[in-house]
């Protein structure tokens, strides 16, 4: 639904109802550039209804904070590693190829309408190959092994860890500086020893990286740039 704010600006929320909820929440959707009120059951929809209205300034200022989006696309300018990379169509061959320079070029050539599906799988194997060294690393400093480790293109979790040790992380870490992605490694390795956030799992990340909290300040602070990446 859209819902406009004292300035005049229309924003979208998305009602969703999800019986694991305990109360009404407000989050945003970084990418469809909207708002979600999540409902802990159907009965209480009018009620986030009600509460997206409420808070209606603080959605259009939030969303009008977000970063500008970066589409995959010839020309765009991106992250690699943190470092910046411009997208190219033009290239030989079927493969991408990271072409040295100031700044480098991902030269993906092909179909022009596939190119966005290309940088992505190419992006996709370059964080399939860094995580994996990282949660090899880290496994070993801890004394764990991971059972299947996986990617996926996630909202709200950089990383994840269940009971059974399957490592779960987004893909979308490659593009942010190294250490962010060594860190968020390291904090899943960890959970592989504690599943909580108690002080013996932070000690196990101190022991693997020990000033973790700038990297995981790097994330809050852009995160939602990664996120709007390749949209």
């Amino acid at each position: 639904m859209a819902i406009v704010a004292s300035d005049g600006t229309q924003v979208y929320v998305r009602i969703e109802v999800n019986a694991k909820a305990k109360r009404l929440i407000l989050r945003l959707d970084e990418r469809r550039r909207e708002a979600v009120t999540v409902a802990p059951s159907p009965r209480q929809v009018k009620a986030a209804v009600k509460f997206a209205q409420e808070r209606v300034d603080w959605i259009a200022e939030a969303l009008g904070r977000l970063p500008e989006v970066i589409p995959f696309e010839d020309g765009a300018m991106i992250g690699l590693r943190g470092e910046p990379v411009r997208l190219s169509i033009e290239g030989t061959g079927r493969l991408a190829v990271l072409e040295p320079g100031d700044p480098p070029i991902l030269r993906v050539p092909g179909a022009p309408e596939t190119f966005g599906a290309r940088v992505t799988r190419y992006l996709k194997k370059e964080a399939k190959g860094d995580i994996g060294e990282a949660v090899a690393r880290y496994s070993e400093v801890l004394g764990v092994t991971a059972s299947a480790i996986s990617l996926k293109d996630t909202r709200s979790r950089w990383g994840s860890c269940t009971a059974d040790r399957k490592l779960s992380f987004s893909w979308r870490l490659v593009l942010a500086p190294p250490r962010v992605l060594e860190y968020v490694a390291a904090h899943e390795c960890a959970h592989m020893l504690e599943m909580n956030h108690s002080p013996a799992f932070w000690a196990h990340v101190t022991h693997c990286i020990p000033d973790w909290k700038r990297d995981r300040a790097w994330l809050r602070t852009h995160g939602a740039g990664l996120q709007s990446v390749g949209l």
